[in-house]
């Protein structure tokens, strides 16, 4: 393996890691907020005491993917920055918006339904900001200018492909923070909650993979490159759609645990997790080698081999360290009985 390939796996790594709990996370916040005048179900309660603890830990990821980015493939990074200069600077405010408001939310009683609303709602508008990056870097939005580049935001948004992404974005996060909180009201004893979110779960699963099938049906118009490189693995999308099959599948089979309730969540989420991975690795093996098609490749962008040994040893050194953090945190919040079954006054 090439060192600007090894570079490119670690930064995919980032971004998938980044994904999947960033999806739940911000599906958490819009079912706190969709919840919130219905307290009998704890809904938002459950919503609630999975965001505390995970939202900060989340938006570490973002941060090493920034860097990684940086100072793996700074000749990208100059281009990636020129054209996702208006979609990244309103991700950054709808972040920073989020981040603030969700805080406040607990604080400021008087303004708490205000600071829920607005915070859910930029969201679940975040997802999709972030994957409409992935269309623009297909071709045919970015132009050259000279000896750079602009984004054609007029085709952007036009374009069917980019809403399909959007969607699907929204769909998956709907989805899988509503499978994650079916798991976790089970885990916490909260029948009511679990028999919510699982419903919920059952109505967006077979969304989210409609939505899959709109973006390969408008990236076969849009981007033939990438839908026929995609295509020479339709194996494993096979694959991950059968891994789909059985999260659906999981929903209906008698729980193991508690006799009274129906499904198993906890096998579910790791199926779907499993499916998502399969999927990205069919698109990010397709989308090789470029970074931007068709200006910017992986070799061109590359850091200096000696500059990237380095890094690439300080994000070993540094997982290392962190990484049996995240396994201990994961575990105090997904087993610890008195936080997962603490009594709420708040709705």
């Amino acid at each position: 393996m090439s060192e600007a390939l090894l570079a490119v796996t670690v930064l995919w790594g980032f971004v998938f890691i980044y994904s999947v709990m960033a999806t739940m996370d911000f599906g958490a916040g819009f079912w706190s907020m969709f919840y919130l005048n219905k307290s009998k179900t704890k809904a938002t309660n459950i919503a609630n005491r999975y965001l505390s603890p995970t939202w900060e830990v989340t938006n570490t990821f973002i941060v090493a993917l920034v860097v990684a980015v940086y100072s793996m493939f700074p000749g990208a990074a100059y281009t990636l920055g020129t054209i996702l200069l208006i979609p990244g600077s309103a991700i950054l405010l709808l972040l920073t918006l989020r981040s603030a408001f969700l805080v406040f939310s607990h604080n400021a009683e008087d303004y708490k339904k205000a600071l829920t609303y607005i915070s859910g709602i930029a969201g679940i508008i975040i997802p999709g900001l972030l994957i409409s990056v992935l269309p623009i870097t297909h071709g045919g939005f970015v132009e050259r200018v000279g000896e750079g580049h602009t984004l054609n935001m007029e085709r952007l948004f036009t374009s069917p492909n980019e809403y399909s992404f959007v969607a699907f974005a929204i769909s998956s996060t709907l989805f899988l923070s509503s499978l994650l909180l079916s798991d976790y009201s089970k885990t916490s004893n909260a029948p009511d909650a679990y028999r919510v979110y699982r419903r919920d779960a059952m109505i967006l699963g077979p969304v989210s993979l409609l939505m899959a099938f709109a973006i390969m049906l408008t990236l076969q118009r849009e981007a033939r490159w990438l839908y026929d490189r995609m295509m020479d693995d339709l194996p494993l999308l096979l694959v991950s759609v059968g891994f789909f099959v059985i999260s659906g599948i999981a929903l209906f089979l008698p729980s193991l645990t508690k006799k009274d309730v129906k499904g198993m969540p906890r096998l579910a989420v790791v199926a779907v997790c499993i499916q998502y991975l399969i999927a990205s690795y069919v698109y990010g093996k397709a989308h090789l080698p470029y970074m931007v098609y068709p200006d910017v490749t992986i070799q061109s962008g590359f850091t200096d081999p000696a500059s990237f040994r380095a890094v690439f040893a300080t994000y070993v050194v540094g997982f290392a360290i962190l990484f049996p953090g995240f396994v201990y945190f994961w575990s105090m919040f997904m087993h610890d009985k008195k936080y997962l079954r603490q009594k709420q006054t708040t709705k």
